[in-house]
């Protein structure tokens, strides 16, 4: 079965880096790695809840030093998410996470963006960057970085909120969106992962969200739940990075499949996939494993994530008639559209 078309669209580009490229990368750079081996970093990939991942996901960073590190790991990334079905992918990239530790802003977004120059003729994948900000740093660091990307006329369609969720509500940020909105930005942010389901009302209202990374503590809410299906606000909810992070017990208790009943627009997400067990092919395979989703919901979600995307009008319909073809190769007779 060839992979179902979809859009991707929360993927922190960094949350890509393999442990292999990490290796590579550190030799190229001259940077001494914490770990024994590979094998060494591997097992260290057992995470007790978003601040533990955090501590790992930075320290790897450091082997990001020039624009050709960060064009290698984005190519990286497309050529496995070619693998996996996607076809359009909105990048999350962490300046802040950067230019912290002494790196150019220039090395960061240009290295990224020339591998995304040529992702749709080399990868068969339109792709848009999106600049996300880190929620326990001071929003006038923030601001400060978001008007020099504005300066550098950097290729960013959006800007988005991530880092540790629990104690950095989305109103501390109504600044940073302001100025988005005023830039004539599309706005995500993190919020409901950790979180309560307040942050996510937050992030509707005092950030004026185009949609909700993660999202899934709606499901705390019923007033919140009838309010976001009632407006398809779109939750870009990752399986495997939610039971990794802790975040819920199991896959088998997530809340995906009551999401989908209760008419929620949710589509499925990788987040970090080189530190969460799969890309968005993995995701689905573990969902279908758990969950024996029908074919229609399957499309369904695929179907939301590109309605969701930031793309034309012409290119949502490219997109959804190759996932109707897929639907119609693949469908059982019972459940092919009539």
């Amino acid at each position: 079965m060839r992979p179902l078309p979809a859009a991707e669209l929360h993927l922190h580009i960094e949350g890509t880096l393999e442990p292999e490229l990490i290796f590579a990368l550190a030799a190229r750079n001259g940077i001494d790695l914490p770990y024994a081996d590979i094998g060494d970093l591997r097992r260290r990939y057992e995470f007790t809840d978003l601040q533990s991942f955090l501590n790992l996901y930075y320290n790897n960073m450091a082997v990001l030093q020039t624009e050709a590190d960060f064009t290698e790991m984005t190519r990286s990334y497309l050529g496995r998410a070619a693998a996996a079905g996607v076809r359009h992918a909105e990048i999350m990239v962490d300046p802040q996470a950067h230019t912290s530790r002494g790196v150019p802003l220039e090395n960061c977004i240009n290295g990224v963006a020339a591998a995304l120059a040529s992702s749709e003729t080399e990868f068969g994948i339109s792709t848009e960057l999106i600049a996300a900000f880190l929620r326990d740093e001071p929003v006038d660091d923030a601001l400060a970085v978001l008007e020099s990307l504005l300066a550098m006329e950097a290729p960013i369609i959006g800007i988005g909120l991530d880092s540790a969720e629990v104690g950095h509500p989305p109103r501390d940020f109504a600044a940073l969106y302001e100025r988005a909105h005023e830039a004539g930005l599309k706005c995500v942010a993190h919020a409901g992962e950790e979180g309560p389901a307040d942050y996510i009302r937050q992030a509707l209202d005092l950030l004026q969200v185009d949609r909700v990374d993660h999202g899934i503590r709606c499901m705390d809410d019923e007033a919140l739940v009838e309010r976001l299906a009632a407006e398809q606000t779109p939750l870009t909810v990752c399986p495997l990075s939610n039971v990794r992070l802790r975040a819920v017990d199991t896959l088998a208790v997530h809340p995906l499949p009551r999401m989908l009943e209760r008419g929620l627009n949710v589509s499925i997400n990788s987040d970090d996939p080189a530190y969460f067990g799969g890309y968005l092919d993995d995701n689905v395979a573990r969902l279908l494993e758990t969950f024996d989703l029908s074919t229609t919901q399957l499309v369904r979600l695929a179907e939301n994530s590109v309605r969701a995307a930031f793309i034309s009008n012409e290119r949502r319909r490219e997109l959804l008639a190759e996932i109707q073809q897929w639907q119609s190769e693949h469908a059982p007779a019972a459940e092919s559209p009539t």
